[in-house]
């Protein structure tokens, strides 16, 4: 039985089916990312390319987001939001199942293009989309269920989709995702409203909205903690040998992803009425987690701690950042979702490219610094943001 709606079309219940198929997306959009980096020799082997070159197609995935995720929903707002969802998704089934059948280096790397545009798209609109379904009380957690796509994709779906690909072919393992995806617009039909996008009278600029107050630093405490934690994420294999854990960073990362599940659940239990202590209380208990790899590694139990606070920490990272951008850019919510989504992407780059400036000799440890500089960073920006970013007490009573 559908949940009873407002004079708005706002649920006044949680609409979990419909909510699902928003996570399902991100789900799809995750695996769909990160396939290749599990699967690098074969597809190097399969496309006659090296294994570094193999790497491309999770760089030119996050290119296609991060240049089309501000101009595709600046020039949707107005766009109903379920055939757009639709379409996002029909990309991915179209993309994945090029890469699934081609056997050309530049007709692969077009189709990872394309996937990683209609990650761009359905990142930007998500956010807005999952928050418009409901009312006000409630947008904390229809957001919290909209975002659990991500560590379950982690955790559970990139290893699946990483066995599946080695056991019957790193090809299949993409048609394997298409055949997702195409369920997944069966679903979607099914169960997700059709919301207006935003009237063409009231639609907001780019600018207008980053000029909002808590905007902008909302963003750079995503940048400079998501950076931080990709520098950790991406050099991970490194990390696991100077804590004691060579050879056993699929036992880190499952960890790690079963812990994000929980700071899931966390954040939506905290996002509507502690949005800030969560935010503050997850950037210190990293920068604390950090500071464990640093100083006391090679103890089992304690580095299981840190990972498990690392994921907790992060897992709800993407709920409570999204829910404080929305809530400062008000009517600009697709569009700051998509500034979100760029930074997110610039973040997982500059990972990257900060560990490879620092990871002096192949020592890992030499790259902790560089992260607590970045979580200090992130929580100078939160704390100051007390009037417009990170507002405390509950969001309701604002």
């Amino acid at each position: 039985m559908p949940a009873p709606t407002n004079a708005q079309g706002e649920h006044e219940a949680l609409p979990i089916a419909a909510l699902l198929a928003l996570a399902m997306a991100g789900f799809l959009s995750i695996v769909t990312e990160t396939l290749p980096a599990g699967l690098l020799p074969q597809i190097a082997c399969g496309l006659h390319i090296s294994q570094a070159m193999a790497g491309q197609l999770v760089t030119i995935y996050a290119a296609g987001s991060l240049i089309a995720a501000l101009p595709l929903v600046t020039m949707t707002q107005s766009w109903p939001r379920k055939p757009l969802l639709l379409a996002a998704v029909a990309g991915f089934l179209v993309s994945n199942s090029i890469t699934g059948l081609s056997s050309d280096l530049a007709l692969t790397m077009a189709a990872r293009f394309l996937a990683g545009v209609c990650a761009g798209l359905s990142w930007g609109m998500v956010g807005g989309f999952a928050r418009r379904m409901v009312i006000e009380p409630l947008k904390g957690r229809s957001l919290a269920i909209a975002m659990v796509g991500t560590p379950v994709a982690l955790s559970i779906g990139v290893p699946l989709g990483t066995f599946v690909g080695n056991a019957v072919g790193w090809q299949n393992g993409f048609l394997a995702i298409s055949a997702l995806a195409a369920g997944l617009i069966g679903y979607i039909f099914w169960q997700v409203p059709n919301l207006p996008g935003q009237p063409a009278e009231q639609r907001l600029s780019i600018l207008s909205v980053f000029r909002r107050p808590g905007v902008c630093p909302v963003l750079a405490t995503a940048f400079t903690w998501v950076t931080a934690h990709y520098i950790l994420y991406t050099y991970i294999a490194p990390f696991s040998v100077i804590i004691g854990f060579a050879g056993r960073v699929d036992l880190l990362l499952l960890v790690f992803g079963c812990a994000s599940l929980g700071g899931i659940w966390l954040a939506g239990m905290m996002v509507d009425c502690k949005l800030r202590l969560h935010v503050l209380t997850s950037i210190l208990l990293f920068a604390a987690s950090i500071s464990v790899f640093w100083m006391v590694p090679s103890i089992p139990a304690v580095v299981f701690l840190a990972v498990l606070l690392w994921g907790a920490t992060f897992g709800g990272a993407a709920t409570s950042l999204q829910t404080a951008a929305s809530d400062a850019a008000g009517e600009g919510v697709d569009i700051v979702g998509a500034m979100l989504t760029t930074v997110w992407n610039a973040a997982i780059a500059g990972g990257g490219i900060i560990g490879a400036m620092f990871y002096h000799n192949g020592i890992a440890r030499d790259l902790l610094p560089a992260m607590l500089a970045l979580v200090a960073a992130a929580y100078v920006i939160a704390v100051a943001a007390r009037r417009h970013g990170f507002i405390p007490g509950p969001r309701s009573k604002r």
